[in-house]
């Protein structure tokens, strides 16, 4: 099953492992598009991983010594771009979501990178079609008045109001406290800036974010 996967200097070993637990993680109708996998310079013991689907896009990272593996997951609504950035030594790809958030896996092959951002726009491409027919179900579902013209042969019939119900008092909504939330969007704050200062690796910056999501 995962043999259409290894066309693109796959890891075979992580392409299995990914591919056993993506099983368990497919909702109905969802279907696996590509596996990507990390292809390191010197060891490339534990590599991260990315699948795309027609629903999410998923980054793999081992963890415990390669014993399990973590996952965080976006929907394709909810991601504004892709990127995939060719460097001497493999390709980055990442992706943004509405509220801010990246995500990406260095050292991949540059195949890999190219196949990922290829799916990646096929991927959003459907989503803008699809968003454009919901919205536009919408505006005919809120106009769905119809004007008739009025025939000079029918006399008008008095209409009689119907009772206008009760008002109905709607409590105010409870404000629950927000401290981890905010706590949590701190700590990434803190974690993208040492990122961008060069002081940690993008694998270090995957690998904390998936403790501090992992932790809230």
């Amino acid at each position: 099953m995962i043999e259409k996967f290894l066309n693109d200097q796959q890891d075979p070993k992580a392409v299995e492992k990914v591919y056993t637990r993506l099983v368990d993680l497919l909702t109905t109708g969802e279907e696996i598009i590509y596996i990507a996998t990390q292809k390191k310079p010197l060891v490339n013991l534990f590599p991260d991983c990315i699948a795309l689907t027609n629903k999410r896009v998923l980054f793999f990272t081992p963890a415990n010594l390669g014993l399990s593996i973590k996952f965080i997951d976006f929907v394709w609504k909810d991601i504004v771009d892709v990127f995939s950035k060719e460097e001497i030594i493999g390709a980055v790809f990442t992706v943004k979501t509405t509220n801010g958030a990246e995500m990406g896996v260095d050292y991949l092959p540059k195949v890999q990178g190219r196949k990922l951002y290829q799916y990646a726009q096929e991927r959003k491409e459907a989503e803008r079609e699809a968003r454009r027919l919901r919205d536009l179900e919408e505006k005919r579902a809120e106009s769905g008045s119809f004007n008739f013209e009025p025939n000079p042969g029918l006399q008008a019939q008095p209409v009689t109001p119907e009772p206008q119900p009760e008002p109905v008092v709607v409590a105010p909504p409870v404000h629950h406290e927000e401290a981890p939330k905010d706590e949590l969007t701190e700590k990434l704050k803190k974690l993208r800036t040492l990122f961008d200062n060069g002081l940690i690796s993008q694998e270090e910056y995957n690998h904390k974010k998936l403790e501090l999501l992992s932790d809230f």
